[in-house]
C-alpha cells in the first residue's frame, strides 16, 4: 500500500510539473512569445524570468546570477519599448538605475559605487550622450561636470582638483576651445592657456604658488617657445632651447649650462627646475647623478684617459659626464643614427 501511495504521489507531481511547463515558454501560431517565460542553465538554475504579450516583454523582467540574486531588473511602462532599469552586483548592491527606450539608454542614469554612494549622473537620448554629466567623489561632492551633445563634449567643462582647486575650460564639437584655467586650493592661478580646435595655440603659462614659472608659446599644437623661471639668485627667465646641460650641485643648487658657453647656478632643488624644463627636449645621461642634457647638443661618445666612456657635448661643460647604460645608448644613436629605411 505504501508503494502504491508513493507511485501515485510521483505521478501527481509529474502531472503538475507538466502542467506548469506547458503554461510557460509558450509561442503562438505567429511565433510570438506569450505568457510567462523562464530560462535556465544546463543545471536547471534560473537565469531569466519575464512575461510576454505578443512577443513583447511586459511587467517586470528579471535576470539572475547563478547564486539566485537579481542581476538586472527591467520594469516596463510600455511593453517591449520603455523600461526602468536596475542593475546589481553579485552581493545584491545597486550599481545603476535608468531607463531604456528601445534598448537604448534614455533620460537620466545614475551609477553607484559598492559602498552605495552615487558616483555619476548622466543624461542620454536614445543611447547618445546628451546634456550634463556629473561625477561625484566619495564624500558626495561634485568632482567633475561635463556637457555633451550628440556624443561629443560641448560647452563648459569643470573638474575639482584637491580640496578647493579646480580646472575649467570649454569644448566645441568635442575639442577644447578657448581659455583653460586652473586654480589651486588657495584660489591662485596654477595654469592658464589657450586652445584652438583641441590644440594648444598661443600663450600657455604655468604658475607655482601663484608665481609664473613656465611661459610657453604654441602654434597649432607645436611648442615654439618655453621659458622657465630660475633663481640665480635673482629671478630670470631662460628659454629651454638655450640650455645645453643641467647638473645638481647638492640639494638646493643646480648648474645650468647654456649653449653660448655661459653657466648659471639656480638656487633651487633639481626637482623644481627639472619639472619646469620638461623632458621633450632633454634626457637623463646619468640617472644616479641626475645629469640632464639637451638632445641636440649630444655629439656622441668619447673615452677619458682611463678608457671610460664619456659623453661628448657641444658646448662642453666644465665637468666630465660619465653616461650610464641608457646614456650610452642615447649617445650611440646620436653618433650612429639608424637610417630612416631600416627598422
Amino acid at each position: 500500500m505504501k508503494s502504491a501511495t508513493s507511485l501515485l504521489t510521483a505521478v501527481a507531481t509529474l502531472c503538475l510539473c507538466t502542467a506548469v511547463a506547458s503554461a510557460q515558454n509558450t509561442v503562438d501560431s505567429q511565433g510570438l512569445r506569450q505568457g510567462h517565460w523562464i530560462r535556465t542553465d544546463k543545471d536547471g538554475t534560473k537565469l531569466f524570468e519575464a512575461d510576454y504579450v505578443d512577443g513583447l516583454e511586459t511587467g517586470t523582467s528579471t535576470y539572475y546570477y547563478p547564486s539566485g540574486l537579481v542581476r538586472i531588473r527591467n520594469t516596463y511602462s510600455i511593453p517591449g519599448v520603455r523600461c526602468a532599469h536596475e542593475a546589481f552586483d553579485e552581493q545584491g548592491r545597486l550599481l545603476a538605475t535608468g531607463e531604456y527606450l528601445q534598448r537604448n539608454r534614455d533620460g537620466l542614469w545614475k551609477f553607484y559605487a559598492a559602498d552605495g554612494h552615487l558616483v555619476k549622473e548622466a543624461y542620454y537620448s536614445m543611447g547618445i550622450k546628451e546634456g550634463q554629466h556629473t561625477v561625484f567623489d566619495n564624500q558626495g561632492d561634485t568632482a567633475e561636470i561635463t556637457h555633451w551633445h550628440n556624443n561629443q563634449r560641448q560647452g563648459r567643462w569643470w573638474r575639482r582638483l584637491g580640496t578647493k582647486g579646480y580646472i575649467t575650460g570649454n569644448y566645441i564639437d568635442g575639442n577644447m576651445e578657448g581659455q583653460l584655467l586652473e586654480y589651486d586650493d588657495q584660489g591662485r592661478v596654477a595654469r592658464e592657456g589657450n586652445y584652438l580646435r583641441g590644440l594648444k595655440h598661443g600663450s600657455y603659462r604655468i604658475f607655482e604658488q601663484g608665481t609664473l614659472s613656465v611661459d610657453e608659446r604654441w602654434n597649432h599644437g607645436l611648442m615654439s617657445e618655453r621659458k622657465i623661471r630660475l633663481l640665480c639668485p635673482e629671478e630670470r627667465f631662460v628659454s629651454i632651447f638655450d640650455i645645453a646641460c643641467l647638473a645638481p650641485m647638492g640639494k638646493n643648487r643646480v648648474a645650468v649650462y647654456l649653449k653660448d658657453g655661459s653657466k648659471l647656478v639656480a638656487q633651487e632643488g633639481a626637482d623644481a627646475v627639472y619639472a619646469r624644463i620638461g623632458n621633450s627636449h632633454f634626457s637623463l645621461a646619468n640617472r644616479k647623478g641626475r645629469i640632464m642634457v639637451a638632445a641636440d647638443c649630444i655629439q656622441g661618445l668619447g673615452k677619458d684617459n682611463e678608457g671610460r666612456d664619456i659623453l661628448l657635448l657641444d658646448p662642453r661643460p666644465d665637468f666630465t659626464i660619465f653616461p650610464d647604460e641608457d646614456g650610452i645608448k642615447m649617445a650611440s644613436l646620436r653618433q650612429h643614427p639608424i637610417p630612416a629605411d631600416e627598422d
